[in-house]
């Protein structure tokens, strides 16, 4: 097996890899709501791949944890709202001078 004779300087070593250069990354528009994104990717916006819904979202489990929030404050509300009391006929309230 052939052996260097003589150790390489960075700079001949360095010279090797300089021109392979890196190439920027092409992105494509998503089909549903335009954001940038990789192409063959799923979006990370929207959670579409190809017109087909495949990720919840982050703005989606925000909306459904709202939904359920609200929905255990009504049942909380509703069983623990008091009773309202009968309307008074006005001889109580205020009429003592």
């Amino acid at each position: 097996m052939p052996v260097p004779k003589r150790k390489l300087s960075r700079k001949r070593r360095d010279q090797r890899s300089a021109n392979k250069g890196l190439e920027p990354k092409s992105l494509a528009a998503c089909q549903t709501c335009q954001a940038p994104n990789m192409p063959h990717q799923v979006c990370r916006e929207c959670g579409y791949y190809k017109g087909t819904k495949v990720l919840r979202t982050k703005v989606d489990r925000m909306y459904t944890r709202g939904q359920a929030r609200e929905a255990l404050a009504a049942s909380r509300g509703a069983a623990m709202a008091p009773k309202a009391p009968a309307e008074s006929t006005g001889a109580g309230e205020g009429a003592a001078e």
